[in-house]
């Protein structure tokens, strides 16, 4: 089958996360033609992950949103570059190599709670990963750490036409939030907030919003969260949902500048500013892993999602490169 043949045949698998195991066993079979000896372990697809060097991307993907299309040089939809583009280019690359050098492995479950990875790195404990995600064909080196809160900000109800007899919980979370982007060196990214009724004309008393904070791998997650607690100080009640440290590749890294180059592409490097597998292999493998494939990140999870499919053959072409390196 050729690029776009793939690739489309993955994304019209639907495989928002929980509900992977058709496209697991799609994976499955495909590799079993190519004559290797694949597995499931729980829904990861796996190749030799008992190997040293992995090579990694995830099955699933948000809710679908857009369908599938391409114009010619743009494939379009859901899951098109997040990460079925990576799936397509992996496999690609096992088409033509006839002695893997490294372990495969399709995790679930990466746009929820990561327990793919979670249960890959505690059993495998992989020592090197390349985690392809929408990386532009850069290698992503550096890897942001993390911080996920829920934020309850209360207020006292009033009638709308006597705002100044209440407080505003929704205009107390805003402050909060012009506080929070205060913080040095820390990118804030609001994704919820709600407040509030449409129908009653009434001054809210709560808010409720979801904030993620992000900052690169010298900033400690525990300093960042003690400004926040600092400032939502009997303003707000906090959940933190997800914390993190961030991290450097060096040694795999390294290896796949030469693969990059090796495969006629020029090496560059980048940030990866959002959480992806590659931190659970670090944190709970100790594995120095990086992050490389097609796709823009900054139009993932959108209607807009795209892959430009002359990169999906270049990531396939790197992977190639990269395994008669090892």
């Amino acid at each position: 089958m050729d690029t776009l043949s793939i690739l489309k045949e993955l994304v019209e698998i639907e495989s928002p996360s929980g509900k992977e195991e058709r496209l697991a066993r799609y994976v499955l079979t495909y590799l079993g033609k190519l004559g290797y000896d694949a597995f499931i372990d729980e829904l990861n697809v796996l190749v030799s992950p008992e190997k040293e060097f992995i090579v990694a991307t995830h099955l699933d993907t948000v809710r679908v949103l857009a369908p599938f299309s391409f114009d010619g040089e743009y494939a379009y939809g859901t899951g098109v570059c997040d990460a079925k583009a990576s799936i397509t280019a992996i496999l690609l690359a096992l088409e033509r190599i006839d002695h893997p050098n490294f372990g495969v492995a399709f995790f679930y479950d990466e746009e929820e709670g990561g327990k793919g990875s979670e249960n890959f790195s505690e059993k495998y404990k992989p020592k090197k990963a390349v985690v392809m995600e929408p990386t532009d064909l850069t290698i992503a080196n550096s890897h942001y750490g993390g911080l996920e809160i829920r934020m309850d900000v209360k207020g006292v109800a009033a009638h709308g036409a006597t705002p100044e007899k209440g407080e505003n919980a929704i205009e107390n979370c805003i402050e909060i939030i012009e506080e929070f982007k205060k913080i040095k060196e820390t990118t804030v990214s609001v994704q919820f907030m709600h407040g509030g009724h449409e129908e009653n004309y009434v001054i809210p008393k709560s808010c409720k919003a979801r904030v993620e904070f992000l900052f690169k791998p010298h900033i400690k997650a525990e300093n960042v969260l003690e400004k926040i607690k600092a400032i939502c100080l009997g303003k707000a009640e906090l959940t933190v949902k997800e914390i993190y440290d961030g991290f450097l590749s060096y040694e795999t890294a390294s290896l796949l500048e030469e693969a990059v180059k090796k495969a006629g592409l020029e090496a560059r490097f980048s940030d990866m500013p959002s959480w992806s597998d590659a931190v659970n292999l670090y944190h709970l493998a100790g594995c120095d892993a990086v992050s490389f494939g097609p796709g823009e990140l900054y139009l993932c999870h959108t209607r807009r999602e795209r892959v430009r499919l002359k990169d999906v053959e270049l990531a396939a072409e790197v992977l190639v490169a990269l395994n008669s390196l090892l």
